[in-house]
């Protein structure tokens, strides 16, 4: 978060209850005098968002994150998975290793046909509440598992190494 300090000759706030213009800085509320009063500065404080984006901060919200229900999809199961919706798929893949047993690098998010990297935030790529993702093994990660476990165990020959009489 950055703070920058302002003069009121940059930016004018306009007032859209029937000002006519003339401000008086003996106003009851503080905060508008402080806005539309003479000499002094006003803090505005500003926030980078994640695509990069510096825009001046929201007090509507009072910095509490939004949390999605994302339903994600493992061939023949459901998982119901809350996150923040600024999170990422990254964020996203490590809740689901949790209930899959899956680890983050072995998994493949898929959101509206695409595979999705895990810097891609939720929101930015169009996630809503009840949106549906689907989680694929990565099949490369997946073979490489199978072979070494075909590895692991001890080769038997179908032939007898002695003879019974």
């Amino acid at each position: 978060m950055v703070k920058l300090r302002y003069s009121r000759r940059l930016f004018r706030r306009s007032s859209s209850k029937g000002s006519t213009g003339s401000s008086s800085s003996s106003s009851s509320d503080g905060d508008v005098g402080a806005r539309s009063g003479g000499g002094g500065g006003v803090e505005i404080e500003w926030e980078v968002r994640p695509g990069g984006m510096l825009v001046q901060k929201r007090d509507g919200r009072g910095g509490v994150e939004e949390v999605i229900t994302v339903r994600v999809a493992t061939g023949f199961s459901w998982h119901d998975a809350s996150i923040g919706a600024t999170c990422t798929f990254g964020e996203l893949k490590v809740v689901l290793s949790m209930v899959t047993g899956l680890e983050p690098r072995e998994q493949r998010l898929l959101f509206r046909g695409k595979e999705r990297e895990d810097s891609d935030h939720l929101h930015m790529v169009g996630v809503r509440d009840k949106d549906k993702v689907l989680l694929l093994e990565d099949p490369a990660l997946k073979e490489m598992k199978l072979r070494a476990a075909i590895a692991a165990q001890p080769m038997q020959s179908p032939f007898q190494s002695y003879i019974q009489v």
